[in-house]
């Protein structure tokens, strides 16, 4: 039976792939921060088949000591400082646990496994897979569209500029230690599941709340923005599907779509009857100070390769939001 350990197992992506993991008869162990940690009920309740283990990526002895206890397979890196507006209010928290986080993982990876530059891949660094959380976002402000493996990085906030260290030591040690080290660079992908500060969620809620008289009106910054969304159920098969590969590498994955903002706006609302013109406006100080306008995946590699394909379509995934929102604000289970 395959072991695997994931960071950021509380989060959207943490909990569908620990899923999908333990369907594929995986033993599954989740990285937490401290006994205190809030959503450890909820990782309790919602997966009693995970193991909790204690540790921090501000931590190298906890991650090098949570490694030694679990042995994994696999290691999947989903942690980080998500939200990208408070990268900019927190921009060394973001730098330390979206960026440095990684570096200390990876540290922790070389110094079980005893790995050094004249001893590359030595047996139990050369055994763990590692996969990174890489980012859409470390694009930027793109130069071509769509972006794939070779499309140069221009990140536009802190959260993009930690991502883009994080994608690049992931290389570094794959090349200078013989780890097996893979990036997947994610396009955004959402769920019923996603953080109510996640603008895709905060629409979807909003719908739901105004439909059901709680809420009056919504307050979004910039509608025009162009996002490749997809459904993070979908995203966290390439996860997996990487670290099963013969050789480690880096692979886009998205839908090859993209849509605006006020697209998703418009397809919540009609989906409870309503005209989202007559609910919701755009407020300029609620735009990024550096905005990020396009981003569209090729994720031909990823398709090649992987042999991967996403099955929830954009439409598909707002309606499923939104049911589950209108059915939450309902107080149904």
């Amino acid at each position: 039976m395959p072991t695997a350990l994931i960071t950021g197992i509380t989060g959207q992506d943490g909990t569908y792939l620990a899923e999908h993991l333990l369907s594929l008869d995986y033993r599954v162990h989740g990285l937490i921060r401290g006994q205190a940690n809030p959503k450890r009920q909820l990782i309790e309740t919602l997966l009693p088949d995970v193991r909790i283990v204690e540790g921090d990526l501000l931590d190298q002895t906890s991650l090098i000591n949570a490694i030694q206890r679990v042995e994994p397979d696999e290691i999947y890196n989903l942690a980080a400082v998500s939200f990208v507006p408070v990268s900019w209010n927190q921009p060394e928290l973001t730098g330390e646990v979206t960026g440095l986080g990684v570096l200390r993982m990876l540290e922790a990876i070389r110094v079980v496994g005893g790995a050094s530059a004249s001893r590359p891949a030595p047996p139990a660094a050369g055994r763990i897979r590692f996969y990174q959380a890489s980012s859409s976002e470390m694009f930027g402000k793109v130069a071509v569209t769509p972006q794939n493996e070779q499309t140069p990085f221009y990140p536009r906030s802190p959260y993009g500029v930690a991502k883009v260290y994080g994608h690049y030591i992931t290389v570094n040690y794959r090349e200078s230690y013989g780890i097996f080290a893979c990036s997947g660079i994610l396009f955004n992908h959402e769920s019923p599941r996603r953080g109510p500060e996640f603008v895709t969620r905060k629409i979807s809620r909003a719908a739901a709340r105004i439909k059901l008289d709680k809420q009056k009106d919504l307050v979004l910054g910039n509608l025009d923005a162009r996002r490749d969304w997809g459904f993070a159920g979908d995203y966290v098969r390439a996860m997996h599907l990487m670290l099963q590969q013969p050789d480690a590498d880096d692979y886009v994955v998205g839908t090859g779509e993209s849509h605006q903002v006020r697209e998703f706006v418009d397809l919540a609302f009609r989906h409870v009857g309503l005209n989202w013109q007559d609910h919701v406006r755009s407020d300029s100080q609620l735009s990024r100070p550096a905005e990020v306008d396009h981003l569209t995946a090729d994720a031909t590699k990823a398709r090649q390769k992987l042999g991967w394909q996403p099955t929830v379509s954009f439409e598909e995934l707002v309606q499923m939001m939104v049911e589950a929102d209108l059915k939450a604000e309902a107080g149904e289970p």
